[in-house]
């Protein structure tokens, strides 16, 4: 049975976040993620996730700001020091969640810059695992399509295994987003099975659209799951879509793996 885990920044936004917690305990969801806690306090965050009974299993570094395009800060060369400020803030709201993962985003970046934001990224990647290891907590990289995100600096599954290599940390692993992979043009589970080795989440939403990942038309995300049970991966799937028609009426989806019953 997989470990679905809710992404309270796209589900059950008909509530304020304080009150997702439970309504994703109520639909099944032992686990939630949420990418940019920053506008709440951490220690009330932890307080409605224990109440409910949840655990946070991942959020994002900031982003930086966004309404300059910004997705990211790890890569760009002129904002190391806002970099690292934002990554000891996203370490500290970890801690205090008791969130075992980090998703540091890489940012965007012009194309001639490509080479020198990858070893800034490198460097920046190498100082957050060390800090993660001592604090017990993983750090993750995900790579986002170009489409969605133009200009993003990490783009590919393979572009990703490859900085992982190169910066050579053992809690450095690969978030693997499989909407990513299919916007791609990659298949996402011949990406599982050539990666299960270095991913430690997942995350899943409908193709094309990104809305409920199984319906009757486009990819059956319903194979990908149990392939992920087949091959013995053992993390979480983040659900990370855009309801259709609002949050528990599109969960219908999830119900054979006990979710929204």
């Amino acid at each position: 049975m997989p470990d679905l885990c809710a992404n309270l920044m796209y589900l059950f936004t008909e509530l304020p976040l304080m009150e997702r917690f439970e309504a994703a305990k109520k639909a099944g969801f032992d686990l939630v993620e949420y990418q940019f806690p920053y506008d709440h306090d951490a220690t009330d965050m932890r307080f409605a996730m224990d109440e409910a009974g949840v655990r946070m299993r991942l959020i994002n570094t900031p982003a930086g700001d966004r309404n300059k395009g910004e997705r990211g800060l790890a890569a760009l060369a002129d904002r190391e020091e806002d970099f690292r400020d934002g990554f000891l803030l996203a370490l500290s709201y970890a801690r205090e969640l008791g969130c075992p993962l980090i998703h540091v985003m890489a940012g965007v970046v012009p194309d001639d810059a490509r080479d020198y934001a990858t070893a800034v990224y490198a460097e920046n990647l190498r100082i957050c695992a060390s800090a993660g290891e001592a604090a017990d907590v993983g750090i993750a990289i995900e790579p986002i399509n170009g489409i969605d995100v133009p200009g993003y600096l990490l783009q590919r599954t393979a572009q990703a295994r490859a900085v992982i290599a190169t910066v050579g940390e053992n809690n450095l692993t690969l978030q693997y987003d499989a909407y990513h992979a299919l916007m791609n043009g990659e298949d996402p589970m011949e990406g599982l099975r050539a990666n299960l080795d270095i991913i430690s989440h997942i995350q899943i939403a409908g193709f094309p659209g990104r809305a409920e990942p199984i319906s009757d038309e486009g990819y059956d995300f319903g194979s990908f799951i149990e392939l992920c049970d087949t091959i013995g991966y053992t993390g979480a799937i983040g659900c990370e879509y855009t309801p259709a028609n609002g949050t528990e009426a599109g969960l219908a989806w999830a119900s054979r793996y006990g979710i929204g019953v």
